[in-house]
């Protein structure tokens, strides 16, 4: 059973996007979700909370042509735990998110949507697409 969860923020960061094996595309970002508290009749920032976004294939394309550093967010997607061993052997994990869909936070702002053209990599099957995602990692 996936863990489904949506989260609003702000992209912290440049968009990263790579392909691999000349076929498949990635991209990633970090949100900051911060909440704002009233404490003695002011309002305060709460501790930052830092979450991976990562996204493939068509949505992978479209966030990097929409998504930018300070843009509010909506995301929507299956959280993960990335665990791995640092050359010391120290290990580490971070919580992702694998976006399903990500969007302009629009009870901030506006914007404007444009169709994107169907590519290739929208006819990748989920399968291959995690195959190679297992494999790059």
């Amino acid at each position: 059973m996936d863990a489904m969860v949506w989260m609003t923020g702000y992209v912290g960061g440049d968009v990263e996007f790579r392909t691999v094996k000349d076929e498949y595309t990635f991209a990633s970002f970090r949100l900051a979700c911060t909440p704002r508290q009233w404490r003695g009749g002011e309002w305060v920032d709460g501790e930052t909370t830092w979450i991976v976004v990562s996204c493939s294939r068509g949505l992978a394309e479209n966030v990097r042509s929409s998504v930018g550093k300070g843009d509010p967010v909506v995301v929507a997607g299956k959280l993960r735990t990335d665990r791995w061993t640092d050359g010391q052997g120290g290990s580490h994990e971070r919580l992702v998110i694998e976006a399903l869909s990500v969007g302009h936070d629009l009870s901030r702002g506006t914007s404007v949507f444009r169709r994107a053209s169907r590519s290739a990599a929208a006819a990748d099957s989920p399968a291959e697409v995690t195959e190679v995602t297992e494999s790059a990692a």
